[in-house]
């Protein structure tokens, strides 16, 4: 039976190492690897279909333990998560966001024994992506699984049925709903619709970004690409490979030194970056300057 691979995820490296000595004993766990930040962690996730993590609420970075539980929200086959932490501060927000359990390190006498047995009840449950490969067509498991296929026949006007309700299907534009104008942001397990009218700009974070508002700033786990193709038709424009921003808050286009513009916004948020003279072109012309 297969084990269920697991990451650990932990700045300390003598808890890394603390785990991994306790966890080498559980039969059906096979830790697999070591990360010390949130994103180090999703680049594994990419190559390996861990089955459990192991993570620390407090990561280095610009997104901590609950921060990466929720870019994992959206996943099909989401790992197990167990938290570690020093105190009982975040336990609520990780159970909110669907953790298996939640440790107080290090551990009381026993404690992570309860840990293994929530894991063992995942493990029944859990089913392993498989291999790409694994999806290629093999005749000979064909000749051995109990599935059949019932063919009937159709008549010729129940064939035209049955094809035009394919094409219908099939045909995505003819049952697209309404775009609703508001960004679906997770938020401490609770979904946050955030209107594209309060967004002052988005920024670029690797595969990810960070939306910010007048007040606060989300994680989210869209592309900048994603948020241009999305934003483009609502007033916000590429000022720079990491930022988007949305025209209707901006209140001032000031040149620098170096042949640099720098861009302020309604609000608090000053946002001081360089625009290339394609882009800055082209802003002026959007903004009729």
């Amino acid at each position: 039976m297969p084990k269920l691979k697991t990451l650990l995820i932990h700045p300390d490296p003598q808890v890394r190492a603390e785990l991994r000595s306790q966890l080498a004993e559980v039969p059906f766990l096979q830790v697999l690897g070591e990360a010390v930040d949130a994103f180090e962690a999703l680049e594994l996730l990419e190559s390996i279909p861990y089955g459990a993590f192991f993570l620390g609420t407090d990561l280095p970075g610009k997104a901590d333990g609950i921060e990466l539980a929720q870019m994992l929200a959206g996943r099909k086959a989401r790992p197990a998560l167990v938290f570690i932490s020093e105190s009982e501060q975040q336990a609520y927000a990780a159970f909110e966001l669907g953790a298996i359990d939640y440790l107080l390190w290090p551990p009381a006498t026993g404690r992570l024994a309860r840990t293994i047995d929530r894991l063992g009840d995942f493990k029944t449950k859990y089913r392993e992506i498989p291999e790409p490969e694994q999806w290629q067509d093999d005749p000979d498991e064909e000749n051995q699984s109990d599935e059949k296929t019932v063919q009937l026949p159709l008549e010729e006007d129940e064939q035209e049925h049955f094809l035009n309700a394919l094409r219908n299907a099939w045909d995505q534009s003819a049952n697209r709903l309404p775009e609703l104008e508001k960004l679906a942001v997770n938020q401490d397990g609770s979904m946050i619709l955030i209107p594209y009218s309060q967004v002052i700009f988005v920024e670029a974070y690797e595969d990810y970004s960070y939306v910010h508002t007048a007040n606060q700033k989300f994680l989210t786990s869209y592309r900048l690409k994603h948020l241009e193709d999305r934003l483009k038709p609502h007033r916000f424009f590429r000022v720079h490979r990491k930022y988007l921003v949305n025209l209707d808050m901006v209140t001032e286009i000031a040149s620098m030194p170096g042949s640099n513009f720098m861009l302020r916004t309604a609000g608090r948020t000053r946002i001081e970056l360089p625009i290339s003279r394609r882009r800055i072109a082209e802003l002026k012309q959007i903004l009729g300057l």
